[in-house]
Parts: C-alpha cells; sequence; structure tokens
C-alpha cells in the first residue's frame, strides 16, 4: 500500500496533501481503515515537502495532518459512544475483525486514558482503541486533551521526522523504501507482544 502511495502523493504536488488528510481520517476514524499505512505516509510526506516534491510550507501540512488525526479519533470516539458494545458484537467480515477490536481493549485495559496517546504508534490498535475509549464512556474532555495530545506527538512528530530526514539524499532517493521500513518497524512491538503472550501461555501449560 505504501509503495502505491508515496509515488501517487509525488505525482499530486501540492493536492497530495488531501490524499495524506484522507487516509489520516480513515485510519484513525473509520473502522475500515485500519489496514492504511498513516505513519509511512506522514514520513514520506514530510520527505516529500523536504525535496520540494509537495511544494507547500511544512506548517501547513503539519496543520492539516494535525487536524485529519484529531478529528478521525474523535470519529471514532463518537461511533464509540453511541454505538456502544455492539461494534464489538459485529461479526467477522472482510472489512472487520473482533480480534483487532479485542487488541485494543486489552490495550487500553493496560494503559487507561493514556492508551489514546501511546496507540497512536501502534497499527491497527490506534484505529479502534477512540472507539473503545467511546464504548468505556471514557469523558469526552478528558479524551479530546489525550487525543489532541497524541495527534500532535505522531502527526506532527513523524512529519517534521521525515522533514529532516528528507534532507539526506540516501533517503530522499530511496523514500518507497525507507516509508515501508517504518512500517516493519512500527510492526515490531506488536509482534513481540504476540511471540511474548504465547511463549507465555505455553510456560503455563507446561506448568
Amino acid at each position: 500500500m505504501i509503495a502505491l502511495l508515496t509515488p501517487l502523493m509525488a505525482m499530486l504536488g501540492p493536492l497530495a496533501v488531501l490524499l495524506l488528510m484522507a487516509v489520516l481520517f480513515a485510519e484513525t476514524g473509520l473502522l475500515v481503515g485500519f489496514f492504511l499505512p498513516g505513519d509511512s505516509l506522514l514520513f514520506a510526506a514530510g520527505v516529500l515537502v523536504a525535496t520540494g516534491a509537495m511544494h507547500l510550507p511544512l506548517l501547513v501540512v503539519a496543520a492539516a495532518a494535525f487536524v485529519a488525526a484529531a478529528v478521525g479519533d474523535q470519529v471514532g470516539y463518537l461511533i464509540g459512544r453511541r454505538l456502544g458494545p455492539r461494534v464489538f458484537n459485529r461479526p467477522r467480515s472482510r472489512f472487520f475483525s473482533p480480534a483487532h477490536a479485542g487488541r485494543a481493549q486489552a490495550f487500553f485495559g493496560r494503559y487507561g486514558p493514556r492508551a489514546v496517546i501511546l496507540a497512536r504508534f501502534v497499527p491497527v490498535v490506534r484505529t479502534f482503541t477512540p472507539v473503545v475509549a467511546g464504548v468505556g464512556e471514557m469523558p469526552r474532555a478528558r479524551f479530546t486533551a489525550y487525543n489532541l495530545v497524541g495527534a500532535a506527538l505522531w502527526a506532527v512528530g513523524l512529519l517534521v521526522a521525515g522533514y529532516f530526514l528528507g534532507g539526506i539524499p540516501l533517503i530522499a532517493g530511496h523514500i518507497e523504501l525507507f516509508a515501508i521500513g517504518m512500517v516493519v518497524l512500527s510492526l515490531v512491538p506488536a509482534t513481540v507482544a504476540v511471540v511474548h503472550r504465547r511463549y507465555v501461555g505455553r510456560v503455563a501449560v507446561a506448568v
């Protein structure tokens, strides 16, 4: 997915910011957006701004990314508040997996309100955590505060990282490869957690 979106962003020029906003909103605000590579696309957008391919000031792109990410989480929260547990009782389908929702519930249960911020950096979990917060009736003011902080750290942080690293010729010349590398790195924590859980489960069974 990122290998397709990055060249498309480069072709769109200034309009690429609209594609970026759409992806960020869909990934964080719509349950079907869990497969979208928001973090790696943010990094790629930063590189494109640095190399002049996007033809927009960094401040404008950062503001647009922040707004899309923040609004997306607010929509996810409202879905959870309005639909409640029915969201997680839906049968498995092509665009919805109860397992993904379960991961977000476990993540929120472990970290509490901080999960709204931390989940931004965990693929799939960041899509469902706002919904979990809504289902759990986390106070809207508190959720909004954590949401804004998380949106700033994630959206603006990764964009700025890509912008400054985009000045390195090696990265600017191989942006697709580095974007894919970002996807791989983002999956490491989830993979470690799964391996650890299975290992602990086997040890418990053996004992």
